[in-house]
């Protein structure tokens, strides 16, 4: 049986002026939503995934057209400027965002699932790649 997980993405004092957006779908078939221009505060992307019986590791496994990568290694993108449609921007980046330590015991416990990370790179710009440090998901009440 499946069902639904609620995830939110707190993208953490990004850069000014620079459209984020969080992809849905997969390889050249995807699009941009939830597109936000960044005036440096925090952005939080808001989205479902769903969920089917754990695997034989004992962890979920996250399905849905915002989920990216194989099992085990599921994660979501953010799209940064002008991947997330901002055609004037200098910056064409994506982070990376992995799924991973999900346990069912969070889903069980869960309204929404959380996880906050840096919106700036050591260079000034947007961060991009796989988030580091991550810190994880953690159970947020509604």
């Amino acid at each position: 049986m499946e069902r639904e997980l609620t995830l939110c993405i707190v993208l953490e004092r990004p850069p000014k002026g620079v459209d984020f957006a969080l992809q849905k779908g997969r390889g050249s078939a995807y699009e941009t939503v939830q597109t936000q221009r960044s005036e440096g505060r925090d952005l939080q992307f808001e989205f479902s995934a769903g969920v089917k019986a754990p695997t034989r590791d004992a962890m979920p496994a996250l399905t849905g057209p915002f989920v990216q990568g194989p099992a085990g290694q599921r994660f979501v993108y953010i799209d940064i400027g002008t991947y997330a449609g901002q055609s004037d921007s200098c910056w064409s980046r994506r982070l990376k965002i992995p799924l991973t330590g999900i346990t069912m015991d969070m889903i069980a416990a869960a309204g929404i699932l959380e996880a906050r990370v840096p919106g700036t790179a050591k260079d000034g710009g947007p961060s991009c790649a796989t988030v580091k440090p991550f810190d994880g998901w953690k159970v947020k009440s509604r």
